[in-house]
């Protein structure tokens, strides 16, 4: 085998399909798995019906089908060709972690994008991606504020204080406005210069916010 075969072949992801009769989306899932593992852009593909083996299911906690990992990403519900190429491509390419995270906001799976960042905390790098894109939707940002709280909880936060406060100097005032949310909760004495440089912010969203926090990591600080 060559050396390009070799590492075509180690790049390619390994993928799973679960699918039962009669479901509408599953034979255009399976037929793009397969035209990429025909096309060596996947290296095995296995596919289970859970109508005969519903353990299957049950033990990756599936609660609909088309339901399927390429790599690292365990995805479900209709996906065209391009889609699940791009997917592929991400797992092959070592990437898409950001994106991953969207799709799992995106259909509610909320836990798992917890689970996954206490799994890897680096990864919350990720979900700043999201917060930092101004075409990231609102429905998604409520997402992973309710993730972040949840992580700050844990005390993930703290080292990501120099990369929130350099949100606290977007354009947007709602990215401007939860960075600083999200600084107060890190419990960094570090996160103080920027929540101090906010109280000066043009927004009074953002001046207020950066107070508050303040107030949480530093009961002496004010705005005066």
């Amino acid at each position: 085998m060559s050396s390009q075969a070799e590492k075509t072949a180690h790049s390619a992801p390994d993928a799973r399909l679960l699918i039962a009769t009669g479901c509408v989306h599953c034979p255009v899932v399976l037929d793009g798995l397969n035209r990429l593992l025909k096309d060596g852009r996947i290296g095995r593909l296995e596919v289970v019906n859970i109508g005969i083996h519903p353990a299957a299911a049950e033990e990756v906690g599936a609660r609909s089908v088309p339901w399927f990992t390429i790599g690292p990403f365990a995805l479900s519900g209709a996906h065209s060709f391009r889609e699940l190429e791009a997917w592929v491509e991400r797992a092959a390419g070592g990437s898409g972690i950001a994106s991953y995270y969207y799709h799992l906001l995106e259909t509610n799976r909320l836990a798992e994008v917890i689970a996954r960042v206490k799994e890897s905390p680096s990864s919350l790098g990720d979900l700043l991606l999201l917060l930092e894109d101004p075409e990231t939707p609102m429905s998604i940002r409520i997402g992973i504020g309710a993730a972040i709280e949840d992580l700050a909880a844990a005390g993930l936060l703290g080292d990501f204080t120099e990369r929130l406060g350099a949100l606290t100097r977007f354009g947007q005032p709602q990215t401007r406005a939860d960075a600083c949310h999200y600084l107060g909760l890190s419990g960094s004495s570090s996160a103080v210069p920027y929540l101090t440089a906010c109280l000066d912010d043009e927004d009074e969203e953002v001046r207020e916010i950066a107070a508050e926090s303040l107030a949480l990591l530093h009961p002496d600080a004010n705005g005066d």
